[in-house]
């Protein structure tokens, strides 16, 4: 717990009820990818509360709910959520937990639902979770394989159109946005977005909107790369190198993973697949990048990326036990299943006649 400042640390034990500091204490929990000291917050101040004094406030249960949902305790995190939602069905970072929950079902139809009866609560969010709560149905949208004109939709009304609210570039809606147009691009579909990670890439070419976190910068690094503008992908590249070199030891070598991640986005983003699988090595698995500051839902697209890159570069016998580790976690997505039916027919197995099969009845499952 040393890696909080013992500052709030004290604080939050003076005043457990001091939902706020909780909240901050999380953030940087997040940007630590320790999602296990998170959990090990709000059950200190549960501790501290004995639960009665505060059994009826919502928020600390979706508090509760986050980090469970990143440790991969799904179950208890449903039930925190679904508390938090019971006491107060207005509460944001329930609806979102409980986002997350039916997402690892790949229950995408009910997922989008769900949030789309609540998106009436969202007027008073920030524009980083407004937009987010829009990315998650966007989301589901294409994992469920809906018509990709229902993605551009929510893309181009829920999350650019909140940048047109301000003059300044809201950089936490460009997070959003650069995350599911990657999505977009993996599946094959980003010419349906016509210009738009053009336009979006121009707009995040400034320095100013650089260095704020690195998930962002990872995913500005695509797209500068992808749209050429490779003189500003080089600026921010080295820019992270030189952020990294500052560093004092320990941290460098927490922070080198996310570099490494780094050079390899960019490289993708040239086009140079073989030499971005050489840069993470063999035994690449997203999940393991926490440190960059995303979930594991925004994670899962880094995973995608790999699975393609070595598919695209005949490495197809990685690709397929790659993927066949993950869809026991994620049964009901059909772009695995796409992917896995690629990588057998490349080999010639007969096998993928049926993947192809599920694959298909999966995605008219959903929405058709």
């Amino acid at each position: 717990m040393s890696l909080i400042p013992s500052h709030l640390l004290q604080l939050l034990r003076d005043f457990p009820r001091d939902l706020l500091s909780l909240n901050r204490a999380q953030i940087l929990c997040f940007y630590m990818g320790r999602p296990d000291l998170s959990l090990d917050l709000v059950q200190q101040v549960t501790s501290y509360l004995v639960l009665p004094r505060n059994q009826q406030e919502n928020f600390i249960y979706g508090m509760l709910a986050f980090p469970l949902l990143e440790l991969g305790r799904m179950a208890d995190a449903e039930d925190a959520a679904k508390k938090g939602f019971e006491i107060n069905n207005q509460d944001v970072w329930a609806q979102h937990a409980l986002c997350h929950v039916l997402q690892y079902k790949c229950q995408y139809k009910e997922a989008v639902q769900f949030m789309e009866e609540c998106s009436n609560a969202w007027s008073s969010c920030s524009s980083f979770m407004l937009t987010h709560n829009w990315w998650h149905v966007a989301v589901c949208y294409l994992e469920g394989h809906s018509p990709i004109t229902k993605v551009r939709e929510v893309y181009d009304h829920c999350i650019w159109k909140e940048m047109e609210r301000t003059d300044a570039i809201a950089v936490e809606v460009c997070l959003n946005a650069l995350g599911l147009l990657l999505r977009v691009f993996v599946r094959g579909k980003l010419d349906i977005f016509e210009d738009r990670l053009k336009v979006l890439a121009a707009s995040l070419s400034d320095q100013a909107n650089w260095f704020m976190e690195w998930h962002l910068d990872l995913l500005i690094l695509w797209a500068l790369a992808f749209t050429e503008e490779l003189p500003k992908a080089e600026d921010l590249l080295n820019g992270l190198k030189f952020r990294l070199s500052k560093m004092n030891k320990k941290k460098q070598q927490i922070m080198q993973r996310a570099m490494l991640l780094a050079e390899a986005m960019y490289e993708y983003g040239r086009g140079n697949e073989k030499q971005a699988l050489e840069i993470l090595g063999p035994d690449f698995d997203a999940y393991s990048f926490k440190i960059i500051g995303a979930s594991d839902e925004q994670l899962d697209v880094f995973n995608e990326v790999w699975y393609t890159m070595l598919l695209n570069t005949g490495q197809v016998t990685k690709a397929i036990e790659s993927i066949e580790k993950q869809i026991p976690k994620r049964e009901g997505a059909p772009f695995l299943w796409r992917l896995l039916e690629k990588g057998y027919k490349l080999t010639g197995r007969q096998e993928a006649a049926t993947i192809g099969e599920r694959a298909r009845l999966l995605e008219t499952a959903y929405f058709n």
